[in-house]
């Protein structure tokens, strides 16, 4: 299975975001670094790369999320992004059971999230509305996991709404962008790809 192995917080840096969500990503940024000024193509790809780094995508996988965004109706930037917050992956590290979106797919991977009570072992899976994650009763018992889930409540959204006795979250309806916690301007994303 191929994995993006990019130094991580060299990326935050070119970005100027922390995408990884670790405390420490943006330590050594420098407030007076002059940037190079960049052409209209260059600030579409970084935001490109931008997305990618937040839900930990490849190339392929980010081209078909944005095909099927294409086909939906309404807005495709912000169908895209609706596609990408749906999945399990990132429901997983939204509801607070992962640190980051790393260690969310290593979780899905190793069996320790059950889908509306079925185990589902696939990062990308497409979680629908309505549907409840759990962590698996086994898994409960781990300090990292307990720890991640009850005391630092990473993430706060409305359109998740978290049962903090049985280790569960819903996804209650598909979120607004307004409510996306990302610093993403979508539409040079679309406009890269219309090209």
């Amino acid at each position: 299975m191929a994995t993006r192995r990019e130094a991580r917080f060299k990326e935050c840096r070119r970005f100027g975001v922390n995408v990884y969500g670790h405390p420490k990503a943006l330590k050594r940024v420098k407030k007076e670094q002059r940037q190079k000024k960049m052409s209209e193509y260059g600030t579409q790809l970084l935001e490109k790369q931008k997305l990618r780094a937040y839900y930990n995508l490849l190339e392929r996988q980010f081209v078909r999320y944005y095909d099927k965004a294409k086909k939906q109706e309404g807005i495709t930037g912000e169908n895209m992004l609706k596609l990408l917050e749906c999945r399990l992956d990132n429901l997983v590290y939204r509801i607070g059971f992962a640190s980051s979106i790393r260690q969310a797919r290593q979780m899905v991977n190793h069996g320790h999230i059950l889908v509306n009570g079925k185990r589902v072992d696939i990062p990308s899976a497409h979680v629908k509305t309505g549907s409840t994650i759990t962590l698996k009763e086994a898994s409960r018992t781990n300090e990292m996991y307990k720890k991640s889930f009850q005391e630092l409540k990473t993430f706060d959204l409305p359109y998740i709404e978290k049962n903090f006795d049985g280790f569960e979250g819903t996804l209650t309806r598909m979120p607004e962008r307004s409510e996306l916690p990302l610093e993403i301007n979508e539409t040079l994303i679309v406009e890269l790809y219309s090209k």
